[in-house]
């Protein structure tokens, strides 16, 4: 089993009150290179931030690290338009960083991107993959591509509270600026993802299209981004099958009818609860009040552990240690910059 972990950058994420994906706005660009450094490494090596939500609450790579020490599967990180630099070792696909989507023309780089990645699907020599994202903004470009393909589906939040409606009147804006109209883009991937979308979701999706048609099983591991993966390649002409692997906190966002998504665009779905309300660590109680919910692969690492038989306890348990160690050496670098506090 391999994870395919696509990280980039939107301008989107600049929007006010979109994204609880760093506690910092101007760090949160770094935050796409820091979850691939922890997925690798454990902890950031050169990104200079540790992705936190504004009131503590830790990505998602966090609990991807923890099941990948226990299950031990391999990774491969794709530059899908990183803004920032990262010291994990990376595929290129020509992407380049997505801009504001209420622009004109904020995805330039998404054709070509969608075709290199399913080029690069199709070479792949793995059977059996998982395939995630890490982009702050995400969801407000997957409800703009959603839109643009005329597809009714709502998307989750980082935040407790979903934002949604704000979602929806940024999207009005970036249709507007690109002169489409809800499912102009029907059957038009490319246009839908560069008019309003990301570099993510481009290479993202061309990336299944060539695996899946390769014959290569294709899980989806995220909650409403890889959705949204799943509807591009279903407009690409992709019928063969898909799964989705998510989190308990998705399939209880009220903004998303994952039961209704998962039919329109015929796939099948794992739901994960990883029981962390059963501790009051920071790292999980968080995650039980409504942030972060899904990124970098975390439903799908959860289903893997639960396929492995290992079990959601001793997940917990790693997710803690992953969590500590990131934290102490955070306060390890505050001191050699700053001297003993």
């Amino acid at each position: 089993m391999r994870l395919v972990v696509f990280a980039g950058t939107t301008r989107t994420a600049e929007i006010e009150g979109l994204s609880a994906a760093g506690a910092d706005p101007e760090a949160m660009v770094h935050t796409p290179s820091a979850d691939a450094e922890i997925l690798e490494y454990g902890q950031p090596v050169r990104a200079p931030v540790v992705p936190v939500s504004p009131s503590g609450c830790p990505t998602p790579a966090v609990v991807t690290r923890a099941v990948r020490e226990l299950a031990d599967f391999e990774t491969t990180v794709v530059d899908a338009g990183l803004a920032e630099p990262t010291a994990a070792p990376t595929v290129t696909v020509g992407a380049r960083p997505g801009e504001d989507v209420r622009e004109s023309d904020p995805v330039p780089t998404a054709p070509g991107a969608f075709a290199a990645a399913r080029e690069f699907g199709r070479q792949i020599p793995d059977r059996e993959l998982l395939v995630a994202e890490t982009i702050p903004g995400g969801t407000t470009t997957a409800l703009g591509v959603l839109t643009a393909l005329g597809e009714e589906c709502g998307v989750s939040s980082s935040l407790p509270d979903n934002p949604i409606e704000r979602k929806r009147e940024v999207v009005a804006d970036a249709l507007e600026a690109s002169g489409l109209e809800p499912g102009d883009a029907a059957g038009d991937p490319r246009l839908a993802l560069r008019r309003a979308g990301d570099p993510v979701l481009a290479s993202a999706a061309g990336f299944v299209v060539g695996a899946a048609r390769s014959g290569t099983a294709i899980t989806l591991a995220g909650g409403t981004q890889m959705l949204a993966v799943a509807a591009l390649a279903r407009h690409a002409g992709l019928d063969g099958p898909l799964s989705l692997a998510t989190t308990q906190f998705v399939a209880d966002d009220p903004a998303v009818d994952l039961r209704g998504a998962t039919v329109d665009f015929d796939i099948d779905s794992t739901v994960t609860d990883p029981g962390f309300e059963e501790t009051d660590h920071p790292a999980m109680a968080r995650y039980v009040a409504g942030e972060a919910k899904e990124g970098v692969g975390m439903g799908g690492a959860l289903a893997l552990a639960e396929r492995e038989g290992i079990p959601m306890a001793r997940v917990r348990d790693r997710v803690r240690s992953v969590y500590d160690e990131l934290v102490d050496g955070e306060k390890m670098d505050a001191e050699d910059v700053d001297g003993p506090r």
